[in-house]
């Protein structure tokens, strides 16, 4: 018994253990199960975030939005720019990433724990309040100097700040900034920056689109067009969105006729830094540049500021053609709340420029030629300056005197913006802003002169030229003024709803403008004469009331219909002159004036839609329509003391695009492709009956106007990339074009039209190449930015007056390097530079630009009894050139060397 029992209590000490070894491991299984489950509720996310280059951007904000629940969590990247979610519920997450100046980087995690890289596109020119979000990790995307978008509904460009900074010279203006872009050429005789620009896209000159700052359209008062000299050098930019269409309705300014040059501030930095450049170069051109980033301070880090403050001078290419500028803009920003931010912007320039108001004809830039004959008057040209011939002067070559041409021009141009945002998805963005532009400018005629009545009509030997003119007798110079200044603003009330995106608002602006030029004598200290070529002030108004729908009726598609109102009033005062414009008014007394004033209006409708086909790959198609207000010029003819205002106002100029086209961003490659078609509305032309003081306008031929534009970003190997685009237009005259006789010895004794030429279809629109191509090799890495760029331009064709394709200029092709190295880091030298530019690398001189002369025309129309030469006969024949052409060229090979240093507190 006694060993049953101890047998019997073992057995039961053995139980006792077994269970409590089943009840630790059910425990432990318990512990293991619950450690489980937590561990698959619990995760987390990190990543890092950086711009389009690969550049890490510090203290960002980024969140993280559960799909399901719907609860929101955020952090701050710190210095370099890295992010960390430490404890997250499983599931997926929609992740956003934004800092300031920058666009919104979106991604979706959908198994936490993930790594991301967020890449934050830069800031948009308008007040879209969605952006493109880039989840294709395209290297070739990252890596390009230009760029479209997978959101956009129209052929557009966007030009990086990359771009900007490292492959186009220091001393650039905003025209040379958007030269390299698809069906896009931009000239200037006196070498890069050194002169007013002119950019032509799709056969758009410059007056027939808009350029914007920070969503602001400016422009001159007595037409369309832009100073690039004189606002905005490239200093001031932090990009550009180039809008090759008239856009969306909610797409203002003064001509949504062709297209939008969308320039963008420079984006706020979040560390402090200082940078000082110093750039010398060809033409003797030195830029100094100092600039200063605060990063955020202040109580609650809202505040943020940037200041620029540049000198440039240099001698410029062509002789004589000088130019000074002082410059300097500065930017302030203040987050008054999570959902307030108010922005303010002012620049100020100071320019002085010996430039000319004429160029070279062939006879001088070339002397007689095979197909052209010179004479005496025609001296080979030496220089801009004018050919005096003062009995006082010893040197002879004093006849190119460049102190009497020189130009005066301050400007300014201040803003403020409001953005909140408000309950139930609204979104205000008010923007309030002032320009102004003032430009005094003295320059005499360019025929050769003198200031002894002796010596009119001999020649100068040594250079073989007649002397012409006495300029005491006045009219050898011209006191010119322009001057205006212009307040507006922009405001636009977004709501964001399931559906889409409402957008409503209006732009307005009202411009007071001075202007006059009078004949003067710069022998006597620029006595001007009493009566002026003209003199005027006018005020004008200009009112775009829109609204527009961003319907999104899928994930995937969106349409955008919309409709536009434009209006615009002008008056002025025009006052007695020598004939130049108005006359006399019956008195020839200067003070004397007559009133004048018109409005315009147009309805602008349009629609555009994108359907994003893959996430790496979209389609757009757009109709759309512009305008343009006929200028100031409107009113110049003569006129009684009384006056006679136009009864019957030339309508608004109109263009109706239709484009479609795709855009795609694989790995390696990107590919954006256009078609676009263009029905320009007729311009007007004037004539004066008989009968009557008062213009009668008809218009001139319509044209249609068509091509494709490709732009690709091939990514080769470690920072190697190969960029190209390519544009083919066609060009033609459309329709039939009406002239008056507006003389009686040709019979006309009344309003009547009595010559009706022959349709000019089939002619080429002046000015529009037949193509255009771009070729760009870059390399980007480890601090080194290197790059080369080719453009090549069609033949252009040209017109001369009536007369249609009269002659052409030959293809010209600019080529451009760049070396740049930056030395990066979290060193107090972070961002010191040295930068390597090199335009037109081969010296090229091909004319870009003829103001061709009058030819002799073969074939005639006869009406009334009297022959007339045919303006539209496409089988006209050519005299040879009267060499008397005014012509420009490519300005010669340009090196420039910069310098920049930078410094900010390490660690920051």
């Amino acid at each position: 018994m006694m060993i049953v029992r101890e047998h019997s209590e073992d057995l039961r000490r053995i139980v006792r253990r077994v269970n409590q070894s089943l009840a630790g491991f059910a425990l432990l299984a318990v512990s293991l199960c619950s450690a489980s489950s937590a561990f698959a509720q619990a995760t987390g996310i990190e990543g890092t975030i950086t711009d389009s280059k690969g550049g890490v951007i510090p203290k960002a904000t980024v969140t993280a939005k559960n799909e399901r629940t719907g609860k929101t969590v955020s952090v701050t990247a710190d210095s370099q720019g890295h992010f960390s979610f430490a404890s997250l519920p499983d599931g997926a997450y929609d992740i956003d990433a934004i800092s300031t100046g920058f666009g919104v980087a979106h991604q979706v995690a959908v198994h936490a724990p993930a790594s991301l890289m967020l890449a934050l596109p830069i800031g948009q020119a308008t007040t879209d309040i969605t952006v493109d979000a880039d989840q294709t990790h395209s290297v070739a995307a990252a890596l390009a100097p230009m760029d479209a978008l997978l959101s956009e509904t129209s052929a557009r460009t966007e030009i990086t700040g990359t771009m900007i900074k490292n492959f186009m010279s220091p001393v650039a203006d905003y025209g040379e900034a958007v030269e390299m872009a698809p069906g896009t050429f931009t000239t200037n005789g006196n070498g890069v920056g050194l002169g007013q620009s002119k950019t032509n896209f799709r056969g758009f000159p410059d007056g027939d689109y808009d350029i914007k700052f920070d969503g602001i359209p400016w422009s001159d008062t007595n037409s369309v067009s832009h100073h690039s000299w004189a606002f905005f050098p490239s200093q001031f930019l932090g990009g550009i969105d180039f809008d090759r269409s008239p856009g969306t309705a909610s797409t203002i300014g003064y001509a949504p006729f062709g297209g939008s040059i969308n320039l963008l501030s420079k984006p706020f930095s979040p560390i402090e830094n200082v940078r000082g450049s110093v750039s010398y170069g060809s033409f003797n051109t030195k830029l100094y540049d100092g600039e200063y980033d605060s990063g955020n301070f202040g109580p609650g880090h809202k505040f943020n500021l940037n200041i620029d403050v540049h000198h440039l001078g240099s001698d410029g290419y062509q002789t004589y053609n000088f130019q000074t500028r002082n410059a300097g803009d500065i930017q302030v920003q203040y987050k008054l709340s999570d959902k307030t931010t108010i922005t303010g912007f002012s620049a100020v320039i100071w320019l002085d420029a010996n430039t000319p108001n004429f160029n070279a004809t062939r006879c001088q830039m070339y002397g007689a030629g095979a197909n052209y004959t010179c004479t005496g008057t025609n001296a080979p040209f030496a220089g801009s300056g004018i050919n005096f011939y003062l009995t006082n002067n010893a040197d002879p070559m004093l006849y190119l005197d460049y102190q009497y041409n020189y130009y005066h021009v301050p400007t300014d141009f201040e803003y403020v913006g409001v953005h909140k945002e408000m309950a139930h998805g609204f979104i205000l963005d008010f923007k309030p802003y002032t320009y102004n532009y003032d430009n005094s400018e003295k320059y005499s005629n360019a025929v050769p002169i003198t200031d002894n009545a002796a010596l009119i009509g001999t020649t100068y030997a040594p250079l073989g030229v007649k002397i012409t003119a006495l300029c005491s007798a006045g009219g050898c110079g011209v006191d010119k003024y322009n001057s205006y200044r212009t307040y507006g603003e922009t405001s636009q009330l977004s709501q964001v709803s399931k559906l889409g995106i409402f957008r409503a608002g209006m732009w307005y602006a009202w411009s007071n403008t001075n202007r006059h030029q009078y004949p003067s004598d710069p022998l006597t200290n620029w006595t001007d004469q009493a009566l002026p070529n003209f003199k005027e002030t006018f005020v004008q108004d200009s009112y775009q009331p829109f609204a527009e729908y961003e319907f999104h009726p899928t994930s995937k598609l969106l349409i955008t219909p919309g409709v536009k109102f434009s209006y615009y009033t002008i008056g002025t005062k025009q006052y007695a002159d020598n004939g130049g414009k108005i006359g006399g008014l019956g008195t020839n007394n200067p003070a004397s004036f007559i009133a004048n004033g018109g409005s315009y209006f147009a309805t602008l409708p349009s629609v555009a839609g994108n359907y994003r086909i893959t996430n790496n790959w979209s389609a757009y198609a757009q109709y759309a329509t512009g305008t343009i207000a006929p200028p100031s010029s409107t009113f110049d003819f003569t006129q009684s003391s009384t006056g006679t205002p136009v009864a019957t106002l030339p309508k608004q100029q109109k263009t109706t695009t239709y484009q479609t086209g795709t855009v795609l961003k694989l790995k390696r490659v990107t590919l954006d492709l256009s078609y676009f078609n263009i029905h320009f509305g007729s311009g007007y032309s004037s004539f004066t009956p008989l009968n009557t003081g008062e213009p009668v306008y008809y218009p001139t031929p319509p044209s249609i106007t068509q091509g494709v534009e490709a732009e690709s970003n091939i990514s080769l190997t470690h920072g190697l990339s190969l960029y190209l685009n390519a544009s083919y237009d066609d060009a033609k005259y459309t329709g039939s074009a009406i002239t008056y006789c507006t003389s009686s010895a040709a019979g006309c004794t009344s309003t009547t039209p009595t010559i009706t030429t022959p349709t000019p279809s089939g002619l080429w629109v002046a000015s529009t190449p037949s193509d255009i191509l771009t070729e760009g090799l870059t390399y980007q890495h480890s601090g080194w930015d290197a790059g080369i760029f080719n453009k090549t331009v069609g033949t252009q064709r040209l017109d001369d007056g009536g007369f249609h394709n009269e002659a052409t200029i030959s293809p010209f092709t600019l080529t451009n390097l760049f070396l740049n190295y930056t030395i990066r880091g979290t060193s107090h030298f972070n961002n010191t530079k040295l930068r390597l530019s090199f335009n037109n690398i081969f010296d090229e001189h091909n004319i870009t630009g003829d103001s061709i002369s009058t030819k002799a025309k073969a074939n005639t129309i006869t009406a009334n009894g009297t022959s007339y030469a045919d303006p539209f006969n496409a089988n006209i024949s050519q005299a040879p050139a009267a060499g008397a052409d005014a012509i420009t060229i490519l300005p010669g090979r340009s090196v420039m060397f910069s310098a920049t240093f930078g410094f900010g507190p390490k660690g920051r």
